[in-house]
This record gives C-alpha cells, sequence and structure tokens, in this order.
C-alpha cells in the first residue's frame, strides 16, 4: 500500500510525512488552493523529501510555463495534473517531463467514469478523488468522499490512488471498499485548511498500513 500525503507546505509537514513513512509527497502549485506553495519554498520541501519519498507536483490545468518551472525549480519524480486536462494534454506532459503523470479522475456518479479508458492510455497512474462541489474555486481537497461502490466494477488498466476526504478513521474502510494500490490524504490530516497535523499524519499512515496487512494476510 503506498501512502501519500498532499498539500505540504512547511518543513515540519514534510518532516512529520518522512518519519511516518509516507512513500510519497505531494506539493500543491495552483494559487487559488490554501495549500498552495512557491516555487521557492516547494525547492526546500522537495530538497528534504529527495531520496525519501516521491515528490508528486500536483497542478491545475498548467500551462508549459508552469511545468518548465516545476520542472527546472523542483524536479519531481511525478507529475499530478487535477483539472480538466485532456488525455492529449497529458501525453503532452509525459513527453515534455520524461516522468511519470498521474491523472486525476473526480467521481461523483458512473458517468465520470465515462474518460477513465482514455486516460489509462496514456497516465501511468489514475487518482480517483471526489468531485468538487460546483461553485467549488479548486478541483480538490474539499474533504469530502464519494460512493466508493462505484469503482467495484471498475476494470483497471493502471495503479490506482483513491483521494477524497480519507481520514485516518476511514481509510481502513476505504481500503477495503475499493482495494487500491494507493491511498491520498491531504484534508484528512489537517488542523486547518492547508495547515498539516503531525499526529494525523502518523495516525493515518499507521491506519493504512495496518489495513493494508489485513487485507493482504
Amino acid at each position: 500500500m503506498i501512502v501519500k500525503i498532499c498539500g505540504i507546505k512547511d518543513l515540519a509537514a514534510m518532516d512529520a510525512a518522512l518519519e511516518a513513512g509516507a512513500d510519497m509527497v505531494g506539493l500543491v502549485f495552483f494559487p487559488a488552493s490554501p495549500r498552495n506553495v512557491a516555487l521557492a519554498e516547494a525547492s526546500k520541501l522537495a530538497a528534504r523529501a529527495r531520496g525519501k519519498a516521491k515528490i508528486v507536483a500536483l497542478s491545475v490545468d498548467a500551462d508549459d510555463q508552469l511545468i518548465d518551472a516545476i520542472e527546472a525549480g523542483i524536479g519531481p519524480d511525478l507529475h499530478q495534473p487535477h483539472g480538466s486536462e485532456t488525455a492529449a494534454r497529458v501525453t503532452d506532459l509525459r513527453a515534455r517531463t520524461k516522468k511519470p503523470v498521474m491523472k486525476a479522475i473526480p467521481v461523483a456518479s458512473a458517468a465520470d467514469l465515462a474518460p477513465l479508458a482514455s486516460y489509462e492510455a496514456v497516465a501511468d497512474w489514475i487518482l480517483f478523488d471526489a468531485k468538487a462541489p460546483k461553485d467549488a474555486t479548486r478541483p480538490g481537497g474539499h474533504g469530502h468522499t464519494f460512493d466508493w461502490s462505484l469503482l467495484a466494477n471498475v476494470k483497471r488498466g493502471k495503479p490506482v490512488m483513491l483521494s477524497g476526504g480519507i481520514n485516518p478513521a476511514n481509510v481502513a474502510q476505504a481500503i477495503e471498499a475499493v482495494r487500491p494500490d494507493a491511498v491520498d490524504v491531504s484534508s484528512g490530516v489537517e488542523s486547518a485548511p492547508g495547515v498539516k497535523d503531525r499526529d494525523k499524519i502518523l495516525a493515518f499512515v499507521r491506519a493504512a498500513r495496518s489495513a493494508a496487512m489485513e487485507k493482504a494476510s
């Protein structure tokens, strides 16, 4: 079970994620998010994590200029386009960065899974997230779950990461319901929007690992 702590903004949160044993750490490059991080600060965070956890750069409908700046300043291991990027754009990102790409798909109903095949054809990972409310200013990080049973009969061609409202209290249930390859948390380990809580991070990773071990036994 791969565990990702996303939306890290400061060294204390990064240290907590690394101490907990997170496999991936996410840096958000989207100004509308309370978890947005400036490139200069992100460079320091990436330096702390390099070699200890995979660095994931989350962007939302980013242009080539931002992608190039992220590559130059951060050098992430993985890109996570989290907006309305097309399959063609995912292909472009892989070619431009020479890095794996994890495409987020927002889910509220079965109809939202229609683009899955086209994304699986070009992405390295698929991330299922809860669809944002209609009036939202950002596509994720709202702390809402979605109906996990929608994924029960979905054939998977690529590794799957589950996100959206997961926290230390429900991550075991999420793993049991979806049986993902990875779980992703952001707001579920915060004391306030964008403020990570060390104890919650530790509890989340511990709960995810325990649930994965039970699933494997």
